[in-house]
């Protein structure tokens, strides 16, 4: 800390700061703060499967002897399984059966966009109670109609002007 003394009569001395230190120490802490900022962002990593891409036949589906579990529910709340219509409270043995007789306990889930939200969590809770250990959301619904949910290569005419 300065000090400016008077050589005039007055014997009072007036302390005045020196702001040398506190600017160097404000720009070391800028450049510290500088040099870290870019190191704490955080990133993650997702790893997803590649997609094989294989055409398979209605004939295939229809002739398959353990077709994947498919778990709808719908906007009124009613819960079906491959189609069969399934009570809340049942859901859980229901799927403990049909998993005693698979190999895989994939589910697939599907749910209407008007769906409750919280009820879907419900029964995706209840689904994993019943054994389900991969529970996969579908993203487009299904259809049972041969090619349906499959891009086309046919282009509509155009209408003339």
């Amino acid at each position: 800390m300065a000090m400016n003394m008077e050589t005039g009569g007055g014997k009072s001395v007036a302390p005045a700061m020196n702001v040398t230190p506190l600017v160097d120490v404000v720009l070391v802490l800028l450049i510290i703060f500088m040099v870290i900022t870019p190191l704490l962002t955080k990133r993650f990593w997702v790893h997803t499967p590649k997609q094989e891409k294989e055409e398979v036949t209605q004939q295939e589906i229809q002739s398959d002897p353990d077709p994947p579990l498919v778990l709808h529910v719908a906007a009124g709340g009613t819960i079906s399984v491959n189609g069969t219509t399934v009570g809340f409270d049942e859901l859980t043995e229901r799927l403990k059966r049909f998993f005693a007789a698979r190999e895989d306990h994939i589910l697939f889930f599907d749910a209407d966009a008007d769906a409750e939200y919280g009820y879907a969590v419900e029964v995706m809770d209840r689904a994993r109670a019943g054994g389900a250990v991969t529970i996969a959301t579908l993203t487009e619904g299904l259809s049972s109609a041969p090619g349906a949910g499959a891009p086309t290569d046919t282009v509509a005419p155009l209408a003339a002007p």
